[in-house]
């Protein structure tokens, strides 16, 4: 079965949220902050490949669980 047509209009559709540029500037500069996190420990601490990944891993983890409480946080305060 297949529909030829949206199934809600334009005007009932819920507006997303836009991402202000300071907070996409925020994201850019935490992702930067986790590659060099992998190849400082990659490169100057020589501790391997494995290790490197599972420790900016966990970092970028760590920084995704801060954003997601903050969200909650600003969220829940309007």
């Amino acid at each position: 079965m297949t529909i030829d047509h949206e199934v809600l209009p334009e005007d009932d559709r819920a507006p997303g949220d836009e991402v202000s540029p300071v907070a996409l500037v925020g994201y850019a500069a935490a992702a930067a902050g986790i590659v060099g996190w992998f190849f400082f420990g990659l490169l100057v601490q020589r501790q391997g490949f494995v290790d490197s990944v599972g420790e900016s891993a966990g970092a970028a983890f760590g920084l995704l669980l801060a954003v997601s409480v903050i969200g909650m946080i600003r969220h829940n305060g309007r």
